[in-house]
Protein backbone atom coordinates (compact mmCIF):
# COMPACT_ATOMS: atom_id res chain seq x y z
CA UNK A 1 0.00 0.00 0.00
CA UNK A 2 1.41 3.48 -0.99
CA UNK A 3 2.42 5.87 1.55
CA UNK A 4 2.43 9.63 1.51
CA UNK A 5 6.15 10.30 1.17
CA UNK A 6 6.89 13.36 3.95
CA UNK A 7 9.40 15.65 3.44
CA UNK A 8 10.34 16.62 7.37
CA UNK A 9 9.78 12.48 8.14
CA UNK A 10 12.73 11.93 5.48
CA UNK A 11 14.87 14.65 6.66
CA UNK A 12 14.57 13.15 10.10
CA UNK A 13 15.40 10.03 9.12
CA UNK A 14 18.22 11.24 6.72
CA UNK A 15 19.77 13.24 9.30
CA UNK A 16 19.58 10.90 12.40
CA UNK A 17 21.30 8.10 10.14
CA UNK A 18 23.92 10.66 9.77
CA UNK A 19 24.51 12.08 13.37
CA UNK A 20 24.95 7.95 13.62
CA UNK A 21 28.67 8.46 11.91
CA UNK A 22 31.09 6.07 12.09
CA UNK A 23 32.77 4.28 8.84
CA UNK A 24 30.00 2.02 6.89
CA UNK A 25 26.71 1.03 7.94
CA UNK A 26 25.91 1.95 11.67
CA UNK A 27 22.89 0.48 14.38
CA UNK A 28 20.26 3.40 14.00
CA UNK A 29 17.25 3.78 16.54
CA UNK A 30 14.47 5.67 16.29
CA UNK A 31 12.47 6.68 19.02
CA UNK A 32 9.01 8.41 19.48
CA UNK A 33 11.00 11.52 20.49
CA UNK A 34 12.52 11.68 17.38
CA UNK A 35 9.02 12.61 15.49
CA UNK A 36 7.17 14.53 18.43
CA UNK A 37 4.18 16.55 16.74
CA UNK A 38 4.72 14.86 13.81
CA UNK A 39 2.14 12.76 14.09
CA UNK A 40 3.54 10.03 13.19
CA UNK A 41 2.27 6.11 13.01
CA UNK A 42 4.10 2.89 13.05
CA UNK A 43 3.44 2.10 9.39
CA UNK A 44 4.23 5.58 8.01
CA UNK A 45 7.80 5.32 9.66
CA UNK A 46 9.23 2.00 7.90
CA UNK A 47 6.97 2.69 4.92
CA UNK A 48 9.49 5.79 4.89
CA UNK A 49 12.46 3.61 5.83
CA UNK A 50 11.24 1.23 3.06
CA UNK A 51 11.11 3.81 0.04
CA UNK A 52 14.70 5.50 0.68
CA UNK A 53 15.86 2.47 1.37
CA UNK A 54 14.52 0.88 -2.15
CA UNK A 55 15.34 4.42 -4.08
CA UNK A 56 18.96 4.14 -3.18
CA UNK A 57 19.17 7.13 -0.44
CA UNK A 58 20.20 4.98 2.34
CA UNK A 59 21.76 1.46 2.10
CA UNK A 60 20.07 -0.51 4.75
CA UNK A 61 20.06 -4.11 6.40
CA UNK A 62 16.84 -5.28 7.99
CA UNK A 63 16.35 -7.42 10.54
CA UNK A 64 14.22 -10.36 10.39
CA UNK A 65 12.85 -10.43 6.86
CA UNK A 66 14.66 -7.45 4.84
CA UNK A 67 11.47 -6.74 2.53
CA UNK A 68 12.32 -3.98 1.73
CA UNK A 69 15.04 -5.96 -1.27
CA UNK A 70 12.22 -8.74 -1.76
CA UNK A 71 9.89 -8.87 -4.48
CA UNK A 72 7.02 -10.19 -1.90
CA UNK A 73 7.03 -7.19 -0.27
CA UNK A 74 4.28 -7.44 2.65
CA UNK A 75 1.47 -5.10 3.52
CA UNK A 76 3.49 -2.48 5.69
CA UNK A 77 0.03 -1.52 7.25
CA UNK A 78 -0.54 -5.05 8.54
CA UNK A 79 2.48 -5.07 11.31
CA UNK A 80 2.07 -8.65 12.09
CA UNK A 81 3.46 -9.35 8.52
CA UNK A 82 6.42 -7.43 8.77
CA UNK A 83 8.95 -9.63 10.64
CA UNK A 84 11.05 -6.47 12.40
CA UNK A 85 12.03 -5.27 15.77
CA UNK A 86 9.41 -2.66 16.37
CA UNK A 87 8.13 -2.31 19.68
CA UNK A 88 4.10 -2.94 19.26
CA UNK A 89 2.94 0.21 21.26
CA UNK A 90 4.97 2.65 19.22
CA UNK A 91 2.66 5.34 18.53
CA UNK A 92 -0.24 4.16 20.90
CA UNK A 93 -2.35 6.62 23.28
CA UNK A 94 -2.09 5.13 26.05
CA UNK A 95 2.20 4.88 26.16
CA UNK A 96 3.44 8.65 26.23
CA UNK A 97 7.03 6.70 26.56
CA UNK A 98 9.62 6.44 23.92
CA UNK A 99 9.69 3.22 22.03
CA UNK A 100 12.78 1.68 20.24
CA UNK A 101 12.59 1.08 17.15
CA UNK A 102 15.44 -0.74 15.22
CA UNK A 103 16.45 -2.08 11.97
CA UNK A 104 19.79 -3.76 12.11
CA UNK A 105 22.00 -0.98 10.20
CA UNK A 106 22.15 1.96 7.90
CA UNK A 107 24.63 4.48 6.58
CA UNK A 108 23.42 7.52 4.10
CA UNK A 109 24.62 7.33 0.02
CA UNK A 110 26.49 10.15 -1.83
CA UNK A 111 22.85 10.29 -3.44
CA UNK A 112 21.17 10.41 0.24
CA UNK A 113 23.81 13.03 1.56
CA UNK A 114 23.71 15.20 -1.09
CA UNK A 115 19.45 15.29 -0.58
CA UNK A 116 20.08 15.86 3.08
CA UNK A 117 22.90 18.51 2.23
CA UNK A 118 19.75 20.19 -0.44
CA UNK A 119 17.56 19.57 2.80
CA UNK A 120 19.65 21.48 5.04
CA UNK A 121 20.13 24.56 3.03
CA UNK A 122 16.43 24.73 2.92
CA UNK A 123 14.84 23.11 5.45
CA UNK A 124 11.24 21.65 4.96
CA UNK A 125 8.95 24.23 5.85
CA UNK A 126 7.56 21.98 8.73
CA UNK A 127 11.23 22.66 10.66
CA UNK A 128 11.22 26.21 9.90
CA UNK A 129 10.29 27.06 13.59
CA UNK A 130 13.28 24.70 15.27
CA UNK A 131 13.47 21.79 16.29
CA UNK A 132 10.52 19.19 17.25
CA UNK A 133 11.30 17.64 20.14
CA UNK A 134 12.49 21.26 22.29
CA UNK A 135 8.95 22.70 21.30
CA UNK A 136 6.84 19.68 21.81
CA UNK A 137 7.78 19.38 25.52
CA UNK A 138 9.14 23.04 26.61
CA UNK A 139 6.29 23.37 28.92
CA UNK A 140 6.26 19.66 30.36
CA UNK A 141 7.49 19.21 34.10
CA UNK A 142 10.98 18.14 34.35
CA UNK A 143 10.79 14.53 35.66
CA UNK A 144 8.62 13.57 32.32
CA UNK A 145 11.04 15.67 30.72
CA UNK A 146 13.25 13.47 31.48
CA UNK A 147 11.60 9.73 31.07
CA UNK A 148 10.43 10.94 27.31
CA UNK A 149 14.00 11.92 26.52
CA UNK A 150 15.62 9.29 28.15
CA UNK A 151 13.59 6.61 27.46
CA UNK A 152 12.80 5.63 31.15
CA UNK A 153 9.58 4.01 32.14
CA UNK A 154 9.42 4.75 35.73
CA UNK A 155 8.72 8.39 37.54
CA UNK A 156 11.57 7.03 40.20
CA UNK A 157 13.80 5.78 38.36
CA UNK A 158 13.84 9.08 36.33
CA UNK A 159 13.90 11.39 39.98
CA UNK A 160 16.74 8.78 41.01
CA UNK A 161 18.61 9.19 37.87
CA UNK A 162 18.56 12.93 37.62
CA UNK A 163 20.08 12.48 41.52
CA UNK A 164 22.80 11.09 39.92
CA UNK A 165 23.59 12.98 37.23
CA UNK A 166 23.39 16.28 39.47
CA UNK A 167 25.37 14.54 42.12
CA UNK A 168 28.38 13.88 39.25
CA UNK A 169 28.02 17.53 38.13
CA UNK A 170 28.33 18.89 41.61
CA UNK A 171 31.47 16.88 42.32
CA UNK A 172 33.16 18.52 39.25
CA UNK A 173 31.88 22.25 40.62
CA UNK A 174 32.59 24.76 43.48
CA UNK A 175 30.33 24.98 46.01
CA UNK A 176 29.84 28.89 44.39
CA UNK A 177 28.41 27.76 40.96
CA UNK A 178 26.65 25.10 42.73
CA UNK A 179 24.71 27.37 44.76
CA UNK A 180 24.19 30.17 41.93
CA UNK A 181 22.71 27.10 39.75
CA UNK A 182 20.35 26.24 42.27
CA UNK A 183 18.97 29.27 42.40
CA UNK A 184 17.75 28.88 38.80
CA UNK A 185 15.95 25.76 39.55
CA UNK A 186 13.15 26.83 41.21
CA UNK A 187 10.32 24.74 39.15
CA UNK A 188 8.23 21.87 40.88
CA UNK A 189 10.15 18.77 39.21
CA UNK A 190 6.75 17.25 38.64
CA UNK A 191 2.96 17.94 39.64
CA UNK A 192 1.85 15.09 42.10
CA UNK A 193 0.12 14.14 45.42
CA UNK A 194 2.88 12.16 46.14
CA UNK A 195 4.98 13.27 48.83
CA UNK A 196 7.63 11.22 48.11
CA UNK A 197 8.03 13.06 44.62
CA UNK A 198 7.15 16.56 45.64
CA UNK A 199 10.02 18.58 45.04
CA UNK A 200 11.55 21.46 43.16
CA UNK A 201 14.19 21.02 40.61
CA UNK A 202 16.28 22.92 42.89
CA UNK A 203 16.06 20.29 45.66
CA UNK A 204 16.95 17.24 43.42
CA UNK A 205 20.24 19.75 42.19
CA UNK A 206 21.28 19.76 45.53
CA UNK A 207 20.31 16.14 46.76
CA UNK A 208 17.36 15.05 48.94
CA UNK A 209 19.27 12.73 50.84
CA UNK A 210 20.94 15.00 53.35
CA UNK A 211 23.96 13.35 54.02
CA UNK A 212 25.03 13.55 50.33
CA UNK A 213 24.07 17.34 49.90
CA UNK A 214 26.31 18.14 53.25
CA UNK A 215 29.14 15.89 51.88
CA UNK A 216 28.51 18.00 47.95
CA UNK A 217 29.07 21.44 50.11
CA UNK A 218 31.97 20.28 52.31
CA UNK A 219 34.25 18.06 49.52
CA UNK A 220 36.29 20.15 47.29
CA UNK A 221 36.02 19.45 43.53
CA UNK A 222 37.55 16.91 41.41
CA UNK A 223 40.57 17.84 39.64
CA UNK A 224 43.47 16.73 38.47
CA UNK A 225 43.96 13.43 36.51
CA UNK A 226 42.06 10.25 37.17
CA UNK A 227 41.42 8.77 40.05
CA UNK A 228 41.28 12.33 41.48
CA UNK A 229 38.91 14.07 39.06
CA UNK A 230 35.73 12.78 36.78
CA UNK A 231 36.52 11.90 33.19
CA UNK A 232 34.09 10.86 30.30
CA UNK A 233 34.14 7.18 31.25
CA UNK A 234 33.63 7.71 34.83
CA UNK A 235 30.86 10.19 34.99
CA UNK A 236 29.03 7.41 32.84
CA UNK A 237 30.09 4.44 34.75
CA UNK A 238 28.95 6.43 37.96
CA UNK A 239 25.00 7.41 36.22
CA UNK A 240 24.39 3.61 35.02
CA UNK A 241 26.02 1.96 38.50
CA UNK A 242 24.23 4.34 41.36
CA UNK A 243 21.51 4.88 39.40
CA UNK A 244 20.60 1.48 38.86
CA UNK A 245 20.14 1.88 35.03
CA UNK A 246 16.79 0.39 34.07
CA UNK A 247 16.16 -1.70 30.88
CA UNK A 248 15.94 0.36 27.79
CA UNK A 249 18.61 2.71 27.97
CA UNK A 250 21.52 3.71 28.89
CA UNK A 251 24.19 6.10 30.56
CA UNK A 252 24.63 8.69 27.88
CA UNK A 253 21.07 8.81 26.96
CA UNK A 254 20.21 9.02 30.32
CA UNK A 255 22.53 12.09 30.54
CA UNK A 256 21.23 13.90 27.87
CA UNK A 257 17.55 14.12 29.12
CA UNK A 258 18.61 15.50 32.46
CA UNK A 259 21.06 17.94 30.84
CA UNK A 260 18.38 19.08 28.11
CA UNK A 261 15.68 19.14 31.03
CA UNK A 262 17.92 21.24 32.94
CA UNK A 263 19.47 23.78 30.32
CA UNK A 264 15.39 24.78 29.76
CA UNK A 265 15.69 25.86 32.93
CA UNK A 266 18.64 27.67 33.10
CA UNK A 267 19.85 31.17 32.09
CA UNK A 268 23.00 31.28 29.18
CA UNK A 269 25.20 32.64 31.47
CA UNK A 270 25.06 29.63 33.41
CA UNK A 271 24.42 27.35 30.71
CA UNK A 272 28.12 28.44 29.64
CA UNK A 273 29.26 28.58 33.26
CA UNK A 274 28.82 24.37 33.83
CA UNK A 275 29.37 23.79 30.56
CA UNK A 276 33.46 24.60 31.77
CA UNK A 277 33.91 22.14 34.34
CA UNK A 278 32.45 19.35 32.08
CA UNK A 279 34.95 16.80 30.80
CA UNK A 280 35.38 16.30 27.28
CA UNK A 281 32.79 14.02 25.50
CA UNK A 282 30.17 14.90 28.62
CA UNK A 283 31.08 18.63 27.78
CA UNK A 284 29.97 17.95 23.86
CA UNK A 285 26.33 15.64 25.44
CA UNK A 286 25.74 18.79 27.07
CA UNK A 287 26.47 21.28 24.38
CA UNK A 288 24.14 19.00 21.97
CA UNK A 289 21.21 19.01 24.99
Amino acid sequence: MPIALREDVAYIILKKIRETGGEGKQPVNFTEVDFTGFNLSQSDLLGHLDYLNQKDYIDADFSGNAYAKQEDVPNLINSKEVDFRVANTFGSADSPLPHLIEFEQAQLTKKGQKMLDKMEASPPDSLQKGPAVPLATKNMPFLEKVMLKGQVEDIFDAKNLTEVVFRTMRDLMTTKVADQVASELHEESIPTNDKTLQNEVAELWRDTNPLVAWLSRVRPPFHGSVPFTIDDNLFVFRVEQEGGMPRGTDGETVIKAVFSATKDELSAERIAEIAEFLPGKIQEIWQQA
